[in-house]
């Protein structure tokens, strides 16, 4: 008898969702949905509509001096939210 090589089942779900074109879509979702845990609730309840495209997250944000102040954060925060869901998802953030 042959021996195979065992697979973390992790690893087999992240190739299959890959190999179906889900993996991106997937990640985008939980980029998204990861907003308030990150960023805390204080600043969710001033944040409306997101959507990500072309690497660039884009947010709605209904107070002009929060959306100054996250502004100037933005590296900090796209590091912050790529490495909450452990995966590169976007490159810039765009508040509006």
């Amino acid at each position: 008898m042959r021996k195979c090589e065992a697979s973390p089942i992790g690893n087999l779900i992240r190739e299959a969702l890959r190999n179906e074109g889900l993996e991106t879509p997937l990640n985008q979702y939980r980029l998204i949905h990861s907003w308030e845990e990150v960023m805390g609730m204080g600043i969710a309840r001033y944040t409306g509509n997101m959507y990500i495209r072309n690497q660039t997250l884009y947010i709605q944000i209904t107070s002009p001096a929060l959306r100054n102040e996250l502004s100037m954060n933005r590296k900090s925060i796209t590091q912050r939210l790529n490495a909450k869901i452990e995966a590169n998802v976007i490159t810039d953030i765009h508040f509006y």
